[in-house]
């Protein structure tokens, strides 16, 4: 085994002037009211890493350009679509009316798991909500279904960054399947 280099890796990526030319995954993001503008760049970054349809960032989520979300984002603002909104009900019904199913990113009554995703669930939006308050109250009735990872320690949830890269990550694998 022998660790490649970067240019090594970079031969296999796709380029940013072709990048449209692509077919992206049915799987589209949208950030509600999150706080950390370093939080919004780590999930540019994954849903680069994706290879996402759209981001949609809502509410008082910071959006680009900001120098604090491209020094996590590394160039991904670029890669992946996105939009801004304040009003992440007008999205989501407009997602909606598109075909799209609103999977929101929380703990409910209705308890399904990250692994339980299925063919018949795309195309699909993945809502992450505030990292204190979560997904609103507006925004869950309004979804398709809730997802949850399953916590086996003290703590109840995990950073929104690192929840919403767990998530896209088990839901594209599920699309892959």
């Amino acid at each position: 085994m022998k660790k490649l280099s970067h240019a090594e890796i970079k031969s296999t990526r796709k380029e940013l002037t072709e990048i449209n030319n692509f077919e992206r995954h049915p799987i589209y993001g949208l950030c509600d009211n999150i706080r950390s503008i370093y939080n919004v760049g780590a999930i540019f970054r994954t849903s680069d890493g994706a290879f996402i349809e759209k981001l949609y960032l809502t509410g008082y989520t910071p959006y680009p350009p900001r120098k604090e979300i491209e020094k996590v984002a590394l160039g991904s603002t670029l890669s992946v679509p996105w939009e801004y909104h304040k009003d992440p009900i007008e999205v989501i019904r407009k997602l909606k009316s598109e075909g799209i199913k609103i999977c929101v990113l929380e703990i409910t009554d209705q308890k399904r798991t990250i692994w339980d995703f299925k063919k018949a669930d795309f195309p699909l939006c993945l809502v992450a909500g505030n990292e204190i308050t979560g997904v609103s109250k507006e925004i869950i009735d309004l979804a398709d279904f809730s997802a949850e990872i399953p916590m086996y320690g003290m703590k109840q949830s995990l950073n929104v960054s690192v929840a919403y890269g767990i998530a896209i990550y088990e839901i594209l694998r599920a699309f892959k399947l």
